[in-house]
């Protein structure tokens, strides 16, 4: 399912017009970004928790030349996912 799919199924789902449907995904998407970037976590009950983690930076290799190469450190966002949606997929 791509993000047109989620909008269709949304406004079906819940009877709304598609752009409003949109605009509401894009709303959450934004609250979520803006809430990891300050390293806060969504705690979304019975789905699930959004939350960010730093990770380490280190050194690799471009695979094509076998030249050494730095990795920055980063922050990756997260998902971990809640019981409910668990157990509504066994």
């Amino acid at each position: 399912m791509n993000k047109n799919d989620l909008v269709v199924a949304v406004a079906n789902n819940a009877g709304l017009a598609k752009t409003k449907a949109a605009a509401a995904i894009e709303a959450m998407f934004d609250v979520i970004t803006k809430a990891l970037k300050k390293k806060d976590k969504v705690m979304l009950v019975g789905f699930g928790t959004f939350y960010a983690t730093k990770r380490k930076g280190g050194e690799g290799r471009n695979p094509r030349t076998g030249e050494k190469i730095k990795i920055a450190p980063s922050t990756q966002p997260k998902f971990k996912a809640g019981k409910a949606l668990k157990d509504a997929l066994n």
